[in-house]
This record gives structure tokens, C-alpha cells and sequence, in this order.
């Protein structure tokens, strides 16, 4: 079974920005989100995937992830997810042996930028930049899914 785990942080400044070793522009919907998971679909680039994960709050969740047809996701983005879709720009920054995902939404959540660090354990040591600010892994109104039902425009 799949499982993410993952730390998430606001940002002090913009000193990320220098590290950048590349960017990618990302739109993502949601097919279904429940109580217990939520269903996305998402454009990468030129890749595409389909996603469910857990709805637990924390650090450590469920996720099963697939690839699938950029055209099929096209569909799917435009047809099925009923408007709930979102858009950023992904920064990835390598430090030491970690990429940090930095992303940067647009739209009723534009001005939010949120680092996220995947871990191969809850418990691995990771850098801590000077950039990198408060850490939000449990404050759930940083859950994408949740940026579509509460924007950050209106926090």
C-alpha cells in the first residue's frame, strides 16, 4: 500500500527562489473527496496522474497514485471534476540530500506559497533552511482539496 509522508511549512522570504533547479506548472481537480479520501486528477507538464489519498490529518497518509493519458486528464479536468480544479507552479529545490516542492497558486489562492518535503520515515531528519518557515502539516486549510471549498482569498 501506498503511503506519503510528508512535512508542509509556510516561507520566511524568498531566498528559495535562488536555488530553483527547475519549475513546473501544475492544474489538479478533484473527481470526489469525502470524509475518508479524496479522488484528483492532475496535469503535470506533459504527464498526467490520477490520485486518491487519505483525508488524515498529519503527517503520514494513505496515497495511491497512477499515471494516465495527458487527453484522458484533459477530459476529466474540463467534464468531471464540476469546477473544482486548481492551479500553481511547482519550484523543486534540492537541499542536501531533500528536494523541497515549493508551490506557488494562482487564482482565489493566489499569494499563498507553501513548501512541502517528502520523508521516507515520520521520524527522518531533514534540512531546515533559513527560508523555510512555520510548519502547517496539521493545519488542514493547507490541503489542496481544501484550498478549493476555502480559499485562501478569504482566510
Amino acid at each position: 500500500m501506498g503511503v506519503e509522508i510528508e512535512r508542509k511549512f509556510l516561507l520566511r522570504d524568498e531566498r528559495w527562489r535562488a536555488e530553483v533547479s527547475h519549475t513546473v506548472r501544475m492544474c489538479q481537480g478533484y473527481l470526489a473527496s469525502h470524509p475518508e479520501c479524496s479522488v484528483r486528477v492532475r496535469i503535470e507538464g506533459e504527464q498526467a496522474r490520477l490520485n486518491i489519498k487519505s483525508a488524515t490529518l498529519g503527517i503520514e497518509r494513505r496515497e495511491f497514485e497512477y499515471p494516465i493519458p495527458r487527453a484522458d486528464a484533459e477530459i476529466m479536468l474540463a467534464e468531471l471534476c464540476g469546477g473544482r480544479t486548481l492551479s500553481k507552479t511547482r519550484h523543486y529545490v534540492p537541499c542536501a540530500d531533500h528536494v523541497f516542492e515549493i508551490d506557488e497558486f494562482d487564482g482565489a489562492n493566489a499569494g499563498l506559497v507553501v513548501a512541502e518535503v517528502e520523508l521516507a520515515s515520520a521520524t527522518e531528519a531533514f534540512p531546515c533552511p533559513a527560508w523555510l518557515g512555520e510548519e502547517v502539516s496539521n493545519d488542514r486549510r493547507y490541503y489542496n482539496v481544501c484550498l478549493l471549498e476555502h480559499p485562501y482569498s478569504r482566510w
